[in-house]
């Protein structure tokens, strides 16, 4: 019962790894296997690697972090206005920013959209119909209707999360430099009633409706905010007040005809490395060797099954790590089926064989696979990002390796041999 089961969920896999297999067949049987990609990453689809450098020194330590966080949600927005699918955008450290690019056409005008300083402003409506009014006393900003005033994030000393002393709502609270507290003063005396527009590269945020003049150089933003949306608000606003200079230090551009050759040469040798283990153990272990076929069939399919579901991003060193957890996993039948032939030979019957030969080649599989996903684990946390592939897909193939090589060959050993 326990290998129909394991032969049912090797087929239901291997389709959804690779639905083209059999789709023809499903599609009769009004069977359908959820159709999701491999995502692949910067090296195998073509596109921009860039590194940016954030000039910090004007900036507290403290309020640094914020900064860099205002910098790459700045950032994360113009890329998506820019049309890029799937981009990353991470911090590195203390002030570097990693920006990847997945097949971007045009690399010189993606980077010189990246590099223009975040623009704060704050613009007055000049329509005469005034729009809806929400009823926290705010409305939609649109473009289109509003013009700039004239006060900008250059005016803008700080921006930063508070808390309404009345309601303990959370808000965002502004403060400005002499130049900014008379704009400010002059802007809303003359649009009390009216809203007053905060725009941030040229996109509306906030529009509250102005209730007094404010003389002051301080002013609040509120609304339904929670406080990861007003402490995020209050980001952008810093960054954009600052502003944090950033200039590209690294440039590498891939194209997609190269990662296009990367991916299919992957590929082979992944088929090439998995048809060698094949013939070795059905050579050097006969029948022993064709349970291990199946279980390492099992736990390819498996694998790469996990890749797309959680999705684990497919570059050249994670393929690499991926063909090198295949021998691993072919690692632990090999101990499994040497401590088999061992207790064969002392004359155990083969039941007894079966048994006595995995639980003593346990602990060696065991020690072996823990060692191994250590050395992953400390390389993702410590490595370079081109190395955390390789390390991901090793530390998965490794978890995984142990469940095939202990589970599955046992089932299929225990139910050819009885």
């Amino acid at each position: 019962m326990k290998v129909l089961i394991l032969t049912i969920v090797l087929v239901l896999l291997a389709f959804f790894v690779y639905p083209q297999l059999a789709s023809g067949w499903l599609v009769s049987l009004n069977i359908k296997i959820p159709e999701k990609p491999f995502r692949l990453g910067l090296d195998l689809l073509g596109g921009a690697h860039l590194v940016y450098e954030a000039d910090l020194t004007a900036v507290p330590p403290g309020d640094r972090e914020d900064s860099m966080a205002g910098v790459r949600d700045v950032i994360e927005r113009r890329v998506n206005i820019f049309g890029v699918a799937e981009p990353n955008i991470q911090v590195s450290g203390e002030n570097r920013l990693i920006v990847e690019l997945p097949q971007v056409k045009d690399t010189a005008e993606a980077i010189k959209l990246i590099g223009e300083t975040p623009f704060l402003e704050f613009r007055e409506l000049v329509n005469i119909e005034l729009p809806e009014i929400e009823a926290e006393g705010e409305v939609v900003a649109e473009a289109s209707g509003f013009v700039s005033t004239g006060l900008t994030g250059k005016q803008l000393k700080r921006a930063f999360l508070a808390f309404d002393p009345n309601t303990n709502l959370p808000l965002v609270s502004l403060e400005f430099n002499d130049e900014g507290t008379r704009l400010l003063s002059e802007i809303t005396k003359r649009n009390l009633g009216k809203p007053l527009a905060i725009f941030l590269d040229g996109q509306p945020i906030s529009a509250p409706i102005v209730q007094d003049e404010i003389a002051n150089g301080q002013a609040v933003i509120s609304g339904r905010f929670t406080i990861n949306e007003a402490r995020n608000l209050a980001q952008r606003l810093s960054a954009g007040a600052l502003p944090v200079p950033i200039g590209l230090i690294s440039q590498q551009t891939i194209g997609p005809t190269l990662g296009r050759e990367y991916l299919e040469k992957s590929l082979q040798a992944g088929v090439y490395g998995l048809l060698a283990l094949v013939l070795f153990m059905i050579i050097f272990y006969r029948g022993f060797g064709l349970v291990s076929v199946f279980a390492l069939a099992f736990y390819t399919v498996l694998v790469l099954a996990v890749f797309k579901l959680i999705p684990v991003t497919l570059t050249l060193s994670g393929i690499a790590g991926f063909i090198l957890s295949l021998g691993m996993a072919v690692d632990g039948n090999i101990l499994i089926f040497s401590r088999i032939k061992e207790e064969l030979k002392d004359g155990k019957n083969r039941a007894a064989a079966i048994d006595i030969g995995f639980n003593r080649a346990w602990s060696s599989i065991r020690d072996s696979q823990i060692t191994t996903l250590i050395a992953a684990v400390i390389l993702y946390i410590f490595a370079a990002s081109l190395v955390k592939g390789f390390a991901l897909t090793l530390a998965i193939g490794t978890i995984f390796s142990i469940f095939s090589a202990v589970y599955v060959t046992r089932i299929f050993l225990k139910a050819i041999f009885r």
